[in-house]
């Protein structure tokens, strides 16, 4: 659930932004702003019984959460760009690929149990 929140959020700052500045970047502030739904969540729900501090799990969430972006803005490039998918399918094609990239180092690694 947490992980479709933060989704969501992402697609929902893109749509609404997507048209006015270049769809990369908006993009990216989708991004900036599911950041903070995806920690959140994942440091009070998912993970809630992690033994690591909130400090350790932000800087370690933040450095997953930007692995996960990487491997998303490359996925959503070649599918806008090269492949000439329309933006929110590309979108939502890379949200997926990232996601679970994300949970898998999110698990074992940033709110490591």
């Amino acid at each position: 659930m947490v992980g479709a929140s933060a989704a969501l959020t992402h697609l929902l700052v893109f749509e609404l932004t997507h048209r006015q500045i270049w769809p990369e970047l908006a993009n990216a502030l989708g991004f900036c702003v599911a950041f903070s739904v995806s920690f959140a969540g994942h440091r009070l729900l998912s993970f809630r019984d992690t033994a690591t501090s909130v400090a350790t799990s932000l800087r370690r969430f933040a450095l997953t959460a930007l692995a996960g972006f990487a491997c998303n803005e490359m996925v959503f490039v070649v599918l806008l760009r090269w492949l000439g998918w329309p933006a929110l399918v590309a979108l939502f094609v890379a949200l997926v690929l990232a996601a679970g990239q994300t949970f898998l180092l999110s698990r074992y690694w940033a709110f490591r149990r």
